[in-house]
């Protein structure tokens, strides 16, 4: 059963403005910590790259938070919600912490879509319930 759907469009441009201003303050806001080396490597690489990754991440923690109907409300938490990907390339949600447990004792589980174009990330979440 489908427990809720989250969408998020996050304009990159409004995402660099707010970078330029809190710099790496913000990215420690909102990144993981494993999240925050794929960011060093892709920023190191490319600044556009890595402002790109950030972008989708803010939008898929964004989407999710309204999928479980939270918001950015406790127990969640940009960093307890990390967006990785598996060896595939498909990306997938890991929780930590309250997160994690709020989530698995309301038997939830999570499927996940990120997008990036020139401007915009996007973001889909479903999530359902056993």
């Amino acid at each position: 059963m489908i427990y809720g759907i989250g969408t998020d469009i996050c304009d990159i441009r409004r995402l660099e403005a707010t970078f330029g201003r809190q710099g790496e303050r913000f990215v420690h806001k909102v990144l993981s910590d494993a999240e925050m080396l794929v960011w060093r490597r892709r920023s190191e690489r490319n600044a556009q790259r890595g402002l790109r990754f950030l972008a989708t991440r803010f939008s898929a923690k964004e989407a999710f938070s309204k999928a479980i109907g939270l918001g950015m409300r406790m127990p969640m938490t940009w960093r307890r919600c990390e967006i990785t990907n598996l060896p595939s390339g498909k990306p997938v949600i890991v929780l930590h912490g309250e997160l994690k447990s709020w989530f698995e004792a309301q038997g939830l589980r999570a499927h996940v879509t990120v997008t990036d174009e020139t401007d915009y990330a996007a973001s889909f979440v479903v999530v359902e319930q056993d």
